[in-house]
């Protein structure tokens, strides 16, 4: 088929010039002739050129003499072809026996055995049958799969409801032995209560502990009432365990013991068992319960870690300003515990629940410290006879101090008309010890003293100028 004509447009863009003959203009420099290479050398065109007219394809042997022409009986051109290397240059391309190794001299792909019978090796298969090993795998796991899936699209749902199920439960219940926590706790809740002060908008909540049923008394820390006494519109309320509460009374605080006795007006509570600080001992399991973070009935347990350990108390917001002796425990208590019970294997009281050791978070790290029952005991009942509780004072302002061999309080003042100014004791002397109890810091010389009543004669041993010497006081009534 003929091409149609050009239009004039495209004759104009693209034919040739009318004054130009030929492809290219004439005026165009000629191309340069391309170089003629050299000739091989002699050697290369006898070892890689054409053969020579009537010769094959390959050259001759290295004997130089030709074998004879391969016939349908003889393909090689010579009897030891088999084991010749060199074939016959006009045979065709064939493929002779398989290769048999000598496993000895060089282990090859064939083994045999003493009968001359092969060995099959992982190795020596082929990777055609080791695809379709693998394809056959996969076959198996598909359609196991697909039949698993399959048996489970078409099982028929059960019953979402059940109706008049019962469920089965163990027989018999468990078995509690005595003096177990669940039996010290079921003793002892009904005697521990909830604190709740309300001033204003303002509102806490403690734990309190019921000393004497048939008047209605609670014992409690001063630093969980102090706020709300004397103050026009507060509130203090006592909740029992089993939830009834009753408005309580300030019957009297003690701000250097950091206890307080509140009263209620109801009938029949349970009264706490009070035991003797002298019966407890490092070691001893403890429970202690109480209402922290204003959970009531909270209920945790643990051993007395220490005994006649000081700790200072300064309650924020409060004029609790005391030094006490305090029972060590390793029972969880936090804020909101404060003013519950400790109680041991028995479940008679041991201590009131007043502090913890904390890192900074307020919550309890493993360290509380309650008030020993003794000192409890004796607060307790000069504030239920008078409203008031009396210590016994030295006179004397101190700081801890130790030179790195011995520890000692170091008189910072005296007071004028004390104990001490009566006994000679001036500032700067260091007190090691009062009687036989020895004094390594300023809170164990206030324990020391506060273990005391008003009036009574006590021997200081003091440190002045590097010597020891020893003073008689009398103590004063604080």
């Amino acid at each position: 088929m003929d091409a149609p004509p050009a239009s004039p447009a495209q004759a104009g863009a693209f034919g040739r010039p009318a004054t130009v003959e030929g492809s290219f203009s004439g005026d165009r420099p000629p191309l340069p002739a391309r170089p003629v290479p050299p000739p091989p050398p002699e050697a290369l065109i006898r070892a890689f050129g054409p053969p020579a007219p009537g010769r094959g394809g390959l050259q001759d042997p290295p004997s130089g003499r030709p074998g004879r022409r391969r016939t349908a009986a003889g393909p090689w051109w010579k009897a030891d072809a088999r084991s010749d290397p060199w074939r016959d240059p006009a045979a065709p391309a064939g493929l002779g026996a398989p290769a048999v190794y000598d496993e000895d001299a060089q282990p090859g792909p064939v083994v045999v055995d003493a009968q001359g019978r092969r060995k099959v090796r992982l190795r020596d298969l082929s990777i055609r049958l080791m695809t379709l090993a693998v394809l056959g795998l996969l076959l198996v796991a598909v359609v196991g799969g697909g039949v698993g899936w399959y048996l489970t699209r078409t099982a028929e749902e059960t019953p979402l409801l059940s109706p008049g199920t019962t469920l089965s439960q163990v027989e018999p219940g468990i078995t509690r032995e005595p003096g177990s926590v669940s039996g010290i706790a079921e003793q002892v809740i009904p005697a521990v209560v909830s604190i709740e002060v309300r001033v204003g908008q303002a509102g806490a909540t403690g734990s309190g502990v019921v000393i004497d049923g048939a008047d209605g008394y609670i014992v409690t820390n001063n630093h969980v009432v102090s706020g709300a006494d004397d103050v026009e519109g507060a509130e203090i309320r006592a909740v029992f365990s089993d939830g009834s509460g009753s408005a309580a009374r300030i019957v009297g605080r003690d701000p250097a013991s950091d206890l307080a006795v509140l009263k209620v007006e109801k009938p029949g509570l349970v009264t706490a068992s009070l035991g003797r600080s002298g019966d407890v001992v490092v070691g001893d399991p403890v429970v202690a319960i109480g209402s922290p973070l204003g959970l009531a009935g909270t209920v945790t347990s643990g051993i007395v870690s220490s005994l006649d350990r000081p700790v200072r108390l300064s309650g924020e917001g409060t004029d609790t300003n005391a030094v006490i002796s305090a029972v060590q425990t390793d029972a969880p208590i936090n804020p909101g515990n404060s003013g519950g019970a400790l109680v041991d294997a028995s479940g008679a009281l041991i201590g009131i629940n007043t502090a913890i050791a904390s890192t900074g978070a307020g919550g309890s790290i493993g360290l509380g410290f309650a008030i020993p029952i003794d000192t409890v005991k004796r607060i307790a009942e000069q504030l239920i006879s008078s409203g008031t509780a009396v210590h016994a004072a030295l006179g004397v302002n101190a700081r801890s101090v130790t030179d790195g061999t011995r520890d000692g309080a170091l008189v910072l003042n005296v007071e004028p008309g004390s104990a001490a100014a009566e006994a000679g004791i001036r500032e700067e002397d260091i007190i090691i010890a009062i009687d036989d109890t020895e004094v390594g810091s300023s809170e164990e010389l206030v324990v020391a003293v506060d273990a005391r009543a008003p009036g009574d004669v006590v021997t200081v041993e003091l440190v002045r100028g590097g010597s020891s010497q020893k003073v008689q006081a009398t103590l004063d009534q604080a």
